[in-house]
């Protein structure tokens, strides 16, 4: 699985014109699902995800996690994190997972997140979405399960 985690003051996320999520600080995530992955990276990514401290202190030091910021999670589904780009202008997406392998993940990552104690909002799963976010920093980080020990 791979994230892209923006620190943020605000996200949402509409589809069709309606607003279906939207949270004030907290993390955006671009979460993105491959073949390979399972339960036991989805469950690495979460804690990982969760446990960041990557907000400032009262010394302006990144030292402080979602918990102690009180924090929520925009959790956005995205197989573009998963394109190759390596040849010729289009990208092509063959490392995404298909939706039956990808959709029960990303459901899982959000109820991981949940069952951790934070407010998750999430976007529609193969939809076209449109997604807003003020990135604090900014501070954004690409997370790999593949890169995780």
């Amino acid at each position: 699985m791979r994230a892209v985690l923006s620190k943020v003051t605000s996200a949402s996320v509409r589809v069709d014109g309606a607003t279906v999520g939207k949270i004030g600080k907290g993390f955006l995530i671009l979460l993105g699902v491959t073949h390979e992955d399972t339960e036991v990276q989805c469950r690495k990514l979460a804690d990982k995800l969760c446990s960041l401290r990557i907000f400032d202190d009262e010394n302006d030091k990144i030292n402080l996690s979602l918990d102690d910021v009180g924090g929520a999670l925009l959790v956005i589904s995205q197989f573009t994190l998963y394109g190759n780009c390596r040849k010729g202008r289009r990208p092509e997406f063959l490392n995404a997972a298909r939706p039956e392998v990808a959709i029960p993940l990303y459901e899982q990552f959000i109820t991981l997140c949940r069952e951790k104690g934070y407010h998750v909002e999430s976007g529609v799963f193969g939809a076209h979405m449109e997604v807003e976010s003020v990135n604090d920093g900014p501070f954004t980080l690409v997370v790999d399960t593949a890169d995780l020990k």
